[in-house]
């Protein structure tokens, strides 16, 4: 089954918690403080696959987690970093942070890879807090908590040359006839109901042309499958829009070409302003109407090419010229926003009063917290200090609070005292 769209959630692992521990030696005394530090998380990392066509591996698995790093040890001994998850998706998936619709990535290039979400780091032992005045250190800091995503997976498949148009009008005949692709092909509408890739030879070069699914009046807003269809056109840098100009259908060519066009404009201004070459297709049929199709199609700049694809008739014309077009189209991309996943930097946190108490949240402060002995004094110094250097204390202070207050940071409530 093809599948071009998924939702799914990343999950980093968290750093593993530094040790607190003391070196245990015979004959030694007053060995120190030697706990480890603890491992880093594994991150959750995207590759761009070219051996993949479909987003079918995430249709029924919706949440990828990577390995949390091991707690650090005695003897100074470092816990195991995480493994890292590698998520392989198609080639031609941009990732979309869910809540925002904001790209993120753009995995166009085979090997291309993007870290969705990144471990957390491991926490100190307790060796690491030692100094002249603080020679025995009951404390350590925990881990970070790994980052957490939900992102959306669009493939835009990766095609030189899209073929459009109506459905019926002999996309897919010509895809088969120029290249070893064998779509579907039978005389209704919506046969073709994924879009087909095809290779197309032209003396040393080569192009890549697909077989978008047919189009009809009301796609912007996702009728027949508009949605599905149009998102595959916006990586080709070139439409070859294949018009029946037999009228076989009862269908007037021209409007034929208006309305795909209407269609494309109201999904995307970047598709409406793609350029395209027509091709005047089932001229085996009937040529009536093709004099003045052309006319009109060539009075607004468009170049007409009159073929047959069941008779093969002016495909390789069609093909030569697309080719020699390419050379002229830069290939399009997407503007993607940068994410800064440096959790070391993240030393947000929030103020706020929450019946009768003073709420104070934050992933530095839960790793604080955590970090944290309350049953021994160095520790608790430490705490202190940390909450003040990062200016909790301040913003404490500017919500209101008063002596004898209330402070809760996830499950610890203090009474504030200046």
């Amino acid at each position: 089954m093809f599948v071009d769209i998924a939702q799914i959630t990343v999950k980093a692992g968290n750093g593993g918690n530094g040790c607190v521990s003391f070196h245990r030696e015979k004959y030694v005394a007053a060995g120190g403080p030697d706990g480890g530090d603890g491992g880093d998380g594994g991150s959750v990392i995207l590759c761009a696959d070219s051996s993949l066509s479909t987003l079918m591996d995430f249709r029924y698995r919706k949440k990828f987690c990577a390995q949390n790093g091991a707690d650090g040890r005695g003897g100074k001994m470092s816990g195991k970093r995480g493994e890292d998850l590698i998520i392989r998706v198609p080639k031609g998936t941009l990732v979309k942070d869910t809540a925002t619709g904001a790209i993120i990535a753009d995995l166009s290039k085979e090997g291309d890879t993007f870290v969705a979400a990144k471990g957390g780091s491991g926490g100190w032992g307790n060796a690491r807090f030692a100094t002249p005045t603080r020679q025995a250190p009951n404390f350590a800091k925990s881990g970070r908590m790994g980052k957490t995503r939900e992102i959306t997976l669009e493939l835009k498949l990766i095609a030189d040359v899209g073929l459009i148009g109506f459905p019926n009008v002999g996309k897919s005949t010509i895809l088969s006839v120029v290249s070893h692709a064998r779509p579907k092909i039978a005389d209704y509408h919506f046969t073709t109901l994924v879009p087909n890739l095809g290779v197309v030879r032209i003396g040393d070069g080569s192009m890549v042309v697909a077989d978008i699914p047919g189009i009809i009046e009301g796609a912007h807003k996702g009728a027949g499958l508009g949605h599905e269809f149009l998102r595959h056109i916006e990586r080709t840098r070139l439409l070859v829009h294949v018009v029946d100009v037999s009228g076989s259908e009862g269908r007037n060519p021209i409007e034929d070409f208006d309305i795909i066009n209407s269609e494309l404009s109201r999904y995307s201004a970047v598709l409406a302003e793609k350029n395209q070459v027509i091709a005047a297709n089932k001229t085996d049929v009937s040529t009536e109407l093709l004099a003045e199709f052309t006319e009109e199609m060539e009075k607004r700049g468009f170049k007409v090419f009159a073929i047959s694809a069941a008779a093969g008739k002016g495909l390789n014309e069609l093909m030569n010229y697309c080719y020699n077009t390419l050379k002229t189209i830069p290939v399009p991309e997407f503007d993607v926003v940068e994410i800064d996943e440096d959790d070391a930097k993240d030393e947000s946190f929030t103020v706020e009063f929450t019946d009768g108490v003073y709420v104070v949240s934050g992933d530095v402060i839960y790793n604080l917290v955590n970090s944290t002995n309350f049953d021994d004094n160095e520790s608790l110094s430490y705490f202190q200090r940390t909450l003040r250097r990062l200016g909790v204390i301040d913003e404490l202070e500017k919500a209101g609070i008063a002596e004898g207050d209330t402070v809760r940071l996830f499950d610890v409530e203090f009474e504030y005292n200046k």
